[in-house]
C-alpha cells in the first residue's frame, strides 16, 4: 500500500526524524490558511497523488505570496496529474501540501527497500539527489551507493559512518546522518514496510539534514496488523480492476499486454506470464486466484480480466492440489454466461477433480480451448489474438 507524501511525513516525524512543517489543504482556502499558519514569506504547494516525477509534471509549485498559494492549490486540486510514473491516465488530485519553504543547499538521495537478492534491507543512496535521480542512475551508476543490513545483527554504527562518507557529509553532519538512518530503518522495520524513499533529503543553511519529498510503501500482506496505517489508504489512487480485487481477496496487477491471465498461485501466474511471451503474446496482468477460490470469485476474475479493453484472450492456467479443478470450471462456465464473453478462452486444467471440470466445460457447449500443457495452452491464445506462435 502506499502513502501519501504528508502520511509518510507524519509517520517519520513520530520516529524523531527531521521533515519541514506543512499542512494538508483541499482547496485555495485551506491552503492559504494553511501558509497562515506555517508563517514565513515562502511555500511550496505540492500535489498529493501515488507517483513521482511531481516536479516535472507541475505538481510542485513555490510560491511568494498568498495568492499564489490559492491560486497553485486551485489549480491543481480536481484535475488529473500525468507523470513518466502514472502512465497516460494520470492519478487525480484531491488534497495539496501547503510546506514552510526551504534554503536548500544540496541534494541528495537516500532509500531503504527489500533486497531480495541478498534477502536484506539495503540502503541506496546518492550525492546526486533531486528531480534526475533517474537519468544518473541510468547514466552514471558508479554515483548509486548501495548497503545492505544483517538481519541477524540489524543496523550499526558503522553503517551511518559509511553512509555519511559515501554522501560527503562533513563535521556534525555524520552524527546527524547516523541518526537519521537509525531512525528511518527503526520506521522501516516498525510499518512492514516494502519502501521508503527520501528525495531529496537536503542539507539546508543551518547545516540540518532534513527529509524535502519522501515515498512510502508498506507490504500490502502486513495490513492486517497495522489498521493505523489501513486507514491512510487512498482508494482514489489505485487502479479501480486492482481495488475491485483486493475486495474479492484476488492478487491482480495490470500490465500493458493483450493476453488476460487467470491462474492459481503467484509462482505459476510468473511462469504463465513468461510462456505467453516466449510463444509470442503479451500478458495483459498478473492474476493470482489463490489456492481456495470459490466459484464466485472466479467470475470475479474474469470480469476484471474482461474489464480491460486491451485484453483480446483470455488464458486459464489451474494446477489443482488444494484448488479443485471443478470449482473452477464451474466459475469459468458462470462468468462466460454472465459476461456473455467476446473474446476466445484458452483453458489448461490440471489436478485435483480434473476429470469432472474437463466435463463441465465441454458440457457447457461454450466457445472454450482446451489445452493439454502450459506450451499449448500459450500457444493457443497467441493464435487466437492472430499471433504466430
Amino acid at each position: 500500500m502506499n502513502l501519501h507524501e504528508y502520511q509518510a511525513k507524519q509517520i517519520l516525524a513520530s520516529h524523531g526524524v527531521s521533515v519541514p512543517w506543512g499542512e494538508v489543504a483541499g482547496n485555495g482556502d485551506e491552503a492559504v490558511a494553511g501558509a497562515e499558519k506555517l508563517g514565513g514569506g515562502l511555500w511550496v504547494v505540492k500535489a498529493q497523488v501515488h507517483a513521482g516525477g511531481r516536479g516535472k509534471a507541475g505538481g510542485i509549485k513555490v510560491c511568494k505570496s498568498h495568492d499564489e498559494v490559492r491560486s497553485a492549490a486551485d489549480g491543481m486540486i480536481g484535475q488529473i496529474l500525468v507523470t513518466h510514473q502514472t502512465g497516460p491516465e494520470g492519478k487525480p488530485i484531491h488534497k495539496v501540501y501547503v510546506e514552510e519553504g526551504f534554503d536548500i543547499v544540496r541534494e541528495l538521495y537516500l532509500a531503504l527497500l527489500v533486497d531480495r537478492d541478498s534477502s536484506r534491507i539495503a540502503v541506496i543512496a546518492s550525492t546526486e539527489g533531486g528531480m534526475d535521480i533517474e537519468e544518473v542512475a541510468a547514466s552514471a551508476p558508479e554515483k548509486i551507493i548501495t548497503l545492505t543490513i544483517d538481519p541477524a545483527s540489524g543496523l550499526q554504527p558503522f553503517h551511518g559512518r559509511r553512509l555519511a562518507d559515501a554522501l560527503k557529509l562533513e563535521d556534525d553532519q555524520v552524527k546527524q546522518c547516523g541518526k537519521l538512518l537509525a531512525s528511518i530503518y527503526r520506521t522501516f522495520i516498525a510499518s512492514d514496510a516494502s519502501m521508503l524513499e527520501i528525495n531529496p533529503l537536503v542539507v539546508s543553511g543551518s547545516d540540518d539534514l532534513v527529509v524535502l519529498d519522501c515515498k512510502f510503501n508498506i507490504d500490502d500482506n502486513a495490513m492486517f496488523r497495522h489498521k493505523e496505517l489501513a486507514e491512510m489508504r487512498d482508494e482514489s489512487q489505485e487502479d479501480p480492476s486492482e481495488r475491485e480485487a483486493h475486495e474479492v481477496g484476488l492478487n491482480y496487477v495490470k500490465l500493458d499486454g493483450n493476453i488476460g491471465c487467470m491462474v492459481n498461485g503467484a509462482g505459476l501466474a510468473m511462469a504463465t506470464m513468461d510462456i505467453c511471451k516466449l510463444a509470442g503474446g503479451e500478458p495483459a496482468n498478473f492474476l493470482d486466484v489463490g489456492g481456495g477460490a470459490t466459484k464466485e470469485q472466479v467470475a470475479a476474475a474474469f470480469r476484471i480480466i474482461v474489464s480491460d479493453p486491451n485484453v483480446q484472450a483470455i488464458l486459464v492456467n489451474i494446477f489443482g492440489g488444494i484448488m479443485l479443478c471443478d470449482v473452477i470450471a464451474q466459475g469459468i462456465v458462470a462468468a462466460a454466461k454472465e459476461l456473455d464473453l467476446k473474446v476466445p478462452v484458452v483453458v489448461r486444467l490440471e489436478g485435483t477433480n480434473v476429470k469432472k471440470g474437463k466435463e463441465i466445460l465441454a458440457q457447457s457447449r461454450l466457445a472454450l480451448t482446451p489445452a493439454d500443457d502450459l506450451s499449448d495452452a500459450a500457444a493457443k491464445a497467441v493464435t487466437a489474438i492472430g499471433g504466430d506462435a
